[in-house]
C-alpha cells in the first residue's frame, strides 16, 4: 500500500489536538484498505501542553508521530522540518485548528492519483478574516505576482499534497526565510486546485499575527524577487532623466538661447537641480551595485539549479 503522512505543525494548540486526531481517524477508515497513514506533528516551541497532548496519541497510536522544537521557531520552519523528515508517498499539510476541511483529503488524493504531483487548496472564502486581512492579502497577490518569477495562486494555502519527489526536492532549499507554498509553486511539476471554504477556528487564537503576516510578505518579496533591490537603480534613472533634461533646457535657455522662461530659475533652483541630477546619479550607481548583489544572493540563497520530475 502506499503511504500518506498528514503533517501538522502546531504551536499552542492544546485544544485542537484531540478534535482533530479524531477527525482525521474517521477520514482514514474508508481509505484504509489502500493506504496506510501516519500523522505528523510538529511542536513549534508551544507554551501550552501542546506536546502533552500529542503524547498522549503518540503513547495509544502507532500511527502518531512527532517532533517537539526546542523553542519557537515559525510555521515556515516547522512545516519544513516535517517535510524534511517525511518518508511517505505523499505528504499533506493540514493545520492544526481544524479551519482546513479534512474531510477533502480523499479528493486530494484522488487528484494525486490521477498523476498531479501537487493539489494546492485554495481557499473561498474565511469567515474569521478581518477586512484588514482581506485587502492586505489582495495587495499582496497583486505585488508578488507582477514581480515574482513565478505566479502564485491567490488565496493558495498551506492545505496541500505534495508527492514524494517534490518533497526530495524540497529539501534542497537552504534558505532560511521562506514562505513554504511559494518554495513549492517554484519547484513546478504537475499542479491541481481544490477549492473549499475554511472553517471556523475550533478553540484558541490565530498565532500569526498581522505583523508575522508582513515579514512573511517582505520575506516573499525579498526570496521570489529581485525589483525590490533594484528599486533604487530605476528611480535614479528616472532623476537623473528629469533633472538633466531640466538642467539643459534651463542652462541652454538662459545662457545661449535667452528664452524667457528659463531665465526665471534664480541660481539657487539652478542648484537643486544639479544637486538632483547627482542624486540620481548616486541612485543609479547603487543599482549597479544592485546588480552584483543580486547574483551574489543567487549564490547565497544556494537555491536548486534544475528540478528532475521522474526518473528512471
Amino acid at each position: 500500500m502506499k503511504s500518506i503522512c498528514i503533517l501538522v505543525p502546531a504551536y499552542n494548540e492544546e485544544k485542537n489536538i484531540l478534535p482533530l486526531y479524531v477527525a482525521l481517524k474517521k477520514v482514514f477508515v474508508p481509505l484504509e484498505d489502500r493506504y496506510s497513514f501516519e500523522i505528523f506533528f510538529v511542536n513549534d516551541g508551544s507554551k501550552d501542553n501542546t506536546i502533552g497532548e500529542i503524547e498522549k496519541l503518540a503513547e495509544k497510536d502507532q500511527c502518531v508521530k512527532y517532533l517537539d522544537f526546542s523553542r519557537n521557531f515559525g510555521k515556515e520552519i516547522a512545516t519544513s522540518a516535517g517535510i524534511d523528515n517525511c518518508t511517505a508517498d505523499a505528504c499533506i499539510m493540514v493545520d492544526a485548528d481544524l479551519q482546513h476541511p479534512v474531510e477533502l483529503i480523499g479528493e486530494f488524493i484522488a487528484k494525486w492519483e490521477k498523476g498531479f504531483d501537487v493539489v494546492i487548496g485554495v481557499r473561498n472564502k474565511n469567515k474569521s478574516d478581518g477586512w484588514m486581512k482581506i485587502v492586505g492579502s489582495k495587495f499582496f497577490y497583486s505585488i508578488i505576482n507582477k514581480i515574482a518569477e513565478i505566479k502564485i495562486v491567490p488565496n493558495a494555502t498551506d492545505f496541500r499534497l505534495i508527492d514524494k519527489a517534490v518533497v526530495m526536492e524540497f529539501r534542497r532549499f537552504t534558505e532560511k526565510s521562506r514562505m513554504t507554498r511559494a518554495l513549492i509553486d517554484w519547484l513546478g511539476f504537475r499542479r491541481d486546485f481544490i477549492y473549499f471554504d475554511a472553517n471556523e477556528r475550533l478553540h484558541g487564537t490565530a498565532s500569526y499575527s498581522f505583523w508575522k503576516l508582513f515579514c512573511l510578505a517582505i520575506n516573499s518579496f525579498v526570496s521570489l524577487s529581485l525589483i525590490p533591490l533594484q528599486i533604487a537603480g530605476y528611480l535614479g534613472i528616472i532623476i537623473t532623466l528629469f533633472s538633466g533634461i531640466s538642467g539643459a533646457y534651463i542652462l541652454l535657455g538662459k545662457y545661449f538661447l535667452h528664452t524667457i522662461f528659463a531665465s526665471t530659475f534664480s541660481d539657487s533652483e539652478n542648484l537643486a537641480i544639479l544637486l538632483l541630477f547627482m542624486v540620481g546619479i548616486i541612485l543609479m550607481s547603487i543599482g549597479l551595485l544592485a546588480i552584483y548583489v543580486a547574483n551574489i544572493h543567487k549564490e547565497v540563497i544556494n537555491r536548486p539549479a534544475y528540478v528532475i520530475r521522474k526518473k528512471r
